[in-house]
């Protein structure tokens, strides 16, 4: 390992790793319900499998091309950044393994029992043999490995039994691929709380499909695949249509070279090597699994299955999405951001407060045009529903539309293809950019001229994820805001970059410039021994340059606190280089996904939202848009809601120097979850509409006598 350039700096994929690691966490923590703990289980393993795919295969190619190319965070090369995360990886499994150990004791006990073949009584057995002859066999093709019948491709993450046999004094190797049609999951009884997976069926039924063989050695297999694909412009025929360009592109990704082997608790020398050599893998990228499966997915679809009066108990409250203060959900949603800004905090908030506006939108015989970014959708998309219903009604939508959403490449395409069939003006970006900004235009027409309504966010538009996430939501009918999303989508139409802005920031030729000087006006401020504070939330921090400014402004006196979910490449707290900056991590019920960037010291701070981490993919390679949020109302809500947060002692943990996480040190006597607290506040403040005026009657004036006498004459 070569000596680090930066010494405040750790390894991102290490810190990654630390990252799932506190998700796993979740798993072991016995104040979280005991099936969002298998969720969480399920979720570890997702994340992992990503991981792999995505890192480990760029690393890999990085090795490849370079091996000698210096990682300066870490002083590592490729290979030694490979090696340090299978020694990482291994532990985690082990943690994994022990967890779902404990895990599946207390399901056991609840009679909610993923059951071990050996565990069957022998009238399950019989009937899982029928099962296996009648419902299975039929549908798998097995493969013995010889010189006529090579070793097959395996497909990236699919299941496989894997075995030895001796026949006629040979020993050949085998393998059964297990068909993702089948049913994962095998039932054992009529309440659905005993099960069985098809993979540990088909294991152990082995021998029904080679009777007259010996099985030696068998397992289960899974491998995955480098899923990093490099998108060259200049591949692209000339004549060729980009989708399906993506298209062709995307066949290469579950054929590129393996970067990991995960085998289920039988390991054997002999095999696994030979496994290893027909996949060229070294035996650091074999991970055992003793109490996992080696695949999660069915995780969710079992607890779907459970009986009501089971899994209520153990799952998470329901929590029902709230109204905005702001908008009365009883009337029109678009006269009301005309009047006055809104700001919805997911999932706290309901998105179908925005999917209203849009709909609204697609109907109003005012609305000329509609323009939008998308980056993911959720499957059945409202917002591609009623972007084709504003289409048909004669207004004017352009959709850019992002197609290297990495695993949401065909959706988007799909989405794409829906768009453009009725019309609407679908653009892809650019070659080198990808466009993650969320930034959608209204244009209204009026009595008084042309009015915008603009939204930017945190999170995608996804109905889904909206519930799961937490994002934020900015929607105004502000002039100079507006001015600045039209020239944004026309700078998009005419892929134009250096477009400038009086308002919001775009990367990747403003974001960062700003960040920067922003940050150095605060180190002027601690230079003049003035208040000087800069506190940040956000997914992940990797960018070298932001990294390099907080650590001169620490060492300037600024006051830097951070919420960093994810990776941190900054090392917090190292004496004489990071002294002053603070950072926390909160994994919870929730995916903290918002980003909010404040400068400055209370109240008078400048506050910004922004699709955009601190990475140096999103400030140099991608198009991001933040926005200042100005209204006093709403900024204090983010003032508040960064205050809140930061102060987490149940879910939050704090960043050492070391690299790991601690507790968050407070002086309460019971923990605070500030999801749990968000939920509350939404409830609290949600509309309420006032109450309707109450008419008093004017009182009756007493006739003067006097008067009626003059009325008569007398």
């Amino acid at each position: 390992m070569h000596k680090k350039k930066y010494p405040f700096t750790q390894n991102r994929e290490l810190s990654w790793l630390k990252f799932n690691q506190r998700v796993l966490e979740e798993a072991a923590d016995q104040r979280v319900p005991l099936l969002e703990r298998l969720k969480f289980a399920a979720i570890f393993t997702s994340n992992l499998d990503e991981f792999f795919q995505v890192r480990c295969g760029s690393l890999t190619d990085m090795g490849l091309v370079d091996p000698n190319q210096i990682d300066s965070k870490s002083g590592m090369t490729p290979d030694e950044q490979l090696s340090a995360i299978y020694r990482e990886t291994k532990h985690l499994y082990t943690m994994r393994d022990n967890i779902m150990k404990n895990l599946n004791k207390i399901l056991v006990a609840l009679h909610i029992m993923p059951v071990a073949w050996k565990d069957l009584n022998k009238k399950q057995k019989q009937h899982l043999t029928r099962y296996f002859d009648s419902q299975m066999m039929p549908l798998l093709a097995p493969q013995i490995i010889d010189f006529h019948h090579p070793f097959p491709f395996l497909i990236n993450k699919e299941l496989y039994v894997f075995f030895q046999l001796i026949e006629d004094g040979k020993k050949r190797y085998g393998l059964v691929p297990i068909p993702d049609y089948l049913e994962r999951i095998v039932y054992l009884n009529d309440e659905k709380t005993e099960y069985i997976l098809a993979e540990n069926i088909i294991l152990h039924n082995l021998e029904r499909i080679f009777p007259k063989q010996k099985i030696l050695f068998k397992t289960i297999i899974r491998v995955t695949r480098n899923a990093d694909i490099n998108l060259d412009a200049k591949d692209i025929e000339e004549d060729e249509d980009y989708r399906q360009y993506m298209k062709k592109i995307l066949k290469r990704r579950s054929r590129l070279a393996p970067v990991r082997l995960e085998v289920y608790k039988n390991y054997s020398e002999e095999p696994i090597n030979y496994l290893c050599s027909q996949l060229h893998l070294s035996k650091q990228q074999v991970f055992v699994t003793k109490n996992s499966p080696l695949e999660f997915a069915h995780i969710f679809k079992l607890i779907d299955q459970l009986p009501a009066e089971l899994k209520k108990p153990l799952l998470y409250e329901p929590f029902t999405p709230e109204t905005n203060n702001r908008l009365n959900p009883d009337k029109p949603i678009i006269p009301q951001v005309l009047d006055h800004d809104v700001l919805l905090s997911y999932p706290y908030e309901d998105i179908d407060q925005f999917i209203r506006l849009l709909k609204e939108a697609s109907e109003d015989e005012n609305v000329i045009s509609i323009k939008i970014t998308i980056y993911r959708l959720a499957k059945n998309s409202k917002i591609v529903h009623y972007l084709r219903r504003a289409v048909e009604n004669g207004k004017d939508v352009t959709v850019l539309m992002e197609l290297r959403a990495r695993f949401d490449e065909n959706h988007n395409i799909y989405n794409a293809e829906r768009l453009e069939e009725v019309g609407c003006n679908v653009i892809y970006g650019f070659d080198d950019y990808k466009v993650h900004s969320k930034i959608m235009e209204i244009t209204y027409k009026t009595d008084n001229g042309l009015k915008t309504i603009t939204q930017i966010g945190t999170g995608n538009y996804n109905e889904k994820t909206s519930h799961q996430y937490t994002d934020f939501s900015f929607i105004t009918s502000r002039e100079d805001i507006g001015k600045d999303a039209t020239n944004f989508f026309q700078n998009m139409n005419i892929s134009n970059l250096n477009g400038t802005y009086e308002k919001i920031l775009v990367s990747p030729h403003q974001l960062k410039e700003k960040i920067i000087s922003e940050l150095d006006h605060q180190i002027e401020l601690a230079n003049e021994g003035k208040p000087a504070c800069a506190s940040f939330k956000m997914n992940s921090l990797t960018d070298l340059d932001i990294i390099s400014k907080l650590a001169q402004a620490s060492q300037a006196g600024v006051k830097i606190r951070m919420i960093i979910r994810g990776i941190s490449d900054l090392l917090p707290g190292l004496e004489g280089l990071t002294d002053n900056i603070e950072i926390h991590s909160v994994v919870g019920r929730y995916l903290e996904h918002s980003r909010i960037y404040i400068f400055g010291c209370g109240p008078e701070a400048k506050v910004y939202i922004s699709s955009a981490d601190f990475m140096t993919r999103n400030t140099e390679r991608r198009v991001e848009v933040a926005v200042p949020i100005e209204d006093p109302e709403l900024k204090k809500k983010l003032l508040d809601y960064f205050e809140t947060q930061f102060s987490d002692d149940a879910k939050g943990r704090k960043l050492l120097s070391s690299g790991y996480y601690s507790n968050v040190e407070t002086d309460r006597d019971e923990p605070f979850n500030s999801q749990d607290y968000f939920m509350q506040q939404a409830k609290e403040n949600k509309f309420v509409a006032p109450p309707e005026p109450v008419i008093k009657p004017e009182p009756v004036k007493p006739i003067k006598k006097s008067w009626i006498a003059r009325l008569l004459g007398k």
